[in-house]
């Protein structure tokens, strides 16, 4: 081949090498958008949030991640308490909040590719028209009869939604008790149980009232509670044609008493029947009462049974007809010295027992629990 034509062939094969060869080195790389973080934060009440009951748990969790921090702070600037679960997966309050503030949270997370998450918000609770009141009783610590009820009272205004309350009361026992909740009123419901509490049973009462819509825009003001204890079981009977007082122990007759009950001829001056409960004890009472035409008369070792006008006490002007005749205007006349005795041994709760008059005690009474047959105070609960 001539070197003229050789050299061309070269030069022509150098330019279609050159050609086919990239002038970079190296994998080519496609240009990638931002991956965003795979961690989520949610908060429960969600951002914004409006009437937030004040006693659900605040809630802040995170999915595809590990919470770092959660701060949750009140109109003041304080931090509400709070615990995060052991898996850092989520953090709830411990600590009820208040009405009508605005809570503010910030959170912080990791998330499982290691990208750092933020969430924060705020949100405001519910703010109530009213927030009354509200009182328990037996209280702490006392002392109290076999027929002693439970008694929640709301002094300051009606409740309209009854069923609401009573889903939030719990009655304790350290025996088994039958027993219910009965409302005696709008404003007062009442526990006792079927029959009188066995002796020495330890009581504890609870009461959820705080944060609970009562209706009518009303809220509770706190929560109640009580523990007490029942004491021996003691239960006075007077059957009033007998002329006498009779006190049970444990089933057994206890001590007998002359009496004078009220005038049997005179339905409106009976010592009505029924099953009350002694209310209060005064060394000395004063039973004066105008309508009846005699003022400042003051009786030793009153014990009241009612808020009818019933009391067991001494009255030695009536010495002549005690344990003959009645002729009181409805209370149970002793002599004094027996008087004095049965004083000593009741304690608000004691069942008395009344049979045998003309009248029946009405149930107005402000402590009128067992004068109900235990059909007719179960209906009485708003749960029925």
């Amino acid at each position: 081949m001539p070197r003229q034509t050789l050299l061309g062939a070269l030069l022509l094969a150098l330019v279609l090498l050159t050609a086919c060869t990239s002038q970079t080195t190296g994998d080519a790389v496609a240009p990638q958008a931002d991956i965003p973080p795979v961690a989520k934060i949610t908060a429960t009440p969600a951002d914004a949030a409006e009437d937030v009951p004040v006693t659900e748990p605040v809630r802040i969790a995170v999915a595809e991640g590990a919470l770092d921090s959660v701060e949750l702070t009140n109109p003041d600037g304080k931090p509400v308490d709070g615990e995060l679960a052991e898996d850092k997966a989520s953090w709830s309050t411990t600590e009820v909040l208040g009405y009508g503030k605005e809570y503010t949270y910030t959170a912080a997370a990791t998330g499982t590719d290691g990208k750092k998450v933020e969430l924060t918000g705020s949100f405001t609770t519910v703010k109530p028209k009213s927030t009354p009141r509200a009182t328990i009783n037996p209280i702490d610590d006392a002392v109290v009869g076999v027929g002693m009820p439970i008694s929640i009272k709301f002094p300051e205004g009606p409740v309209k939604d009854k069923a609401a309350v009573e889903r939030a009361l719990k009655v304790e026992t350290s025996v088994p008790v039958e027993g219910s909740w009965g409302w005696l009123h709008d404003q007062q419901v009442d526990w006792r149980p079927k029959e009188y509490w066995p002796a020495h049973t330890e009581v504890k009462v609870t009461a959820k009232l705080y944060g609970l819509a009562y209706g009518g825009g009303a809220y509770g003001k706190s929560d109640l509670s009580t523990a007490f204890t029942i004491g021996r079981n003691q239960v006075v009977k007077v059957h009033t044609p007998d002329h006498r007082m009779d006190v049970y122990r444990d089933g057994k007759l206890h001590a007998s008493y002359p009496a004078s009950n009220g005038k049997d001829h005179d339905p409106n001056l009976n010592t009505p029947n029924g099953t009350m409960i002694v209310m209060a004890k005064e060394p000395v009472g004063n039973f004066s009462n105008p309508r009846y035409g005699y003022t400042d008369v003051e009786k030793k070792w009153a014990v009241r049974f009612s808020n009818h006008g019933e009391f067991i006490h001494e009255n030695e002007e009536n010495r002549a007809n005690i344990g003959k005749r009645n002729t009181s205007h409805g209370c149970v006349n002793l002599f004094e010295a027996d008087a004095k005795a049965y004083f000593d041994s009741a304690i608000i709760g004691d069942p008395v027992e009344v049979t045998g008059s003309k009248a029946d005690m009405p149930t107005s009474s402000d402590v009128n629990d067992w004068l109900f047959s235990w059909a007719q105070w179960q209906s009485m609960s708003a749960l029925r």
